[in-house]
């Protein structure tokens, strides 16, 4: 996979506007512990691809895709509690949930082109 910055992955794009509904569909929310656990892992997904890119080894790449991978599944989480506690309505959930098992497939697929690329990197 060829691209000339972390801005061009789509799984990047995705990860960065699932923060921004995150971010405005708890705006509001008074379970500050809750929403602030909910913002920072959804935060940390994009955050963690960016990271990752800029490293410049495929190995350092896959690595911070991991921990991004992490992360949606912490939010997925997370995302669960708030519905239980009526702080999601059920399209909202529906939405966060199937996006970030998206963005997590997608990330696993990355990941392991990177992983390729390092082993063939130290074949060579």
């Amino acid at each position: 996979m060829a691209y000339q910055s972390f801005e061009e992955l789509e799984v990047w794009q995705r990860a960065g506007r699932l923060v921004v509904d995150i971010f405005k569909n708890f705006r509001a929310c008074k379970e500050f512990t809750l929403k602030d656990q909910i913002c920072r892992a959804a935060l940390s997904i994009p955050s963690n691809i960016a990271e990752g890119a800029e490293r410049g080894s495929a190995r350092d790449f896959a690595h911070f895709l991991n921990i991004a991978k992490g992360s949606c599944g912490e939010l997925r989480t997370q995302l669960y509690i708030a519905r239980k506690l009526d702080l999601l309505t059920k399209g909202l959930f529906d939405r966060g949930v199937t996006e970030s098992k998206e963005i997590s497939s997608m990330l696993e697929g990355l990941r392991r082109s990177m992983l390729t690329r390092a082993a063939q990197k130290r074949s060579t």
